[in-house]
């Protein structure tokens, strides 16, 4: 077995409303930072054993499916890397 850390990064689907990323936005452009558009997000990071960096990444999904997003307001994405 080999150690993995899989980063599972969690937003909103577009065209959800995202009060965060709204509010922030708007504060940055107060700073004088031009924007088209802010998404906020949310970033685990999972320490797992598998026997393969795809073995990790499937786990790395279902973890996600099943907890770390709610699909129907959600996208996430799954990036494994060799710990």
């Amino acid at each position: 077995m080999t150690t993995y850390t899989a980063t599972v990064t969690v937003r909103l689907k577009r065209g959800v409303l995202d009060p965060e990323a709204e509010t922030t936005k708007r504060a940055l452009e107060r700073l004088g930072f031009e924007l088209d558009a802010l998404r906020s997000a949310d970033q685990f990071e999972v320490d797992l054993d598998a026997e393969s960096a795809a073995a990790a990444a499937d786990r790395a999904d279902e973890m996600a499916e099943r907890l770390l997003a709610n699909p129907t307001i959600h996208d996430y994405d799954v990036e494994v890397a060799e710990a």
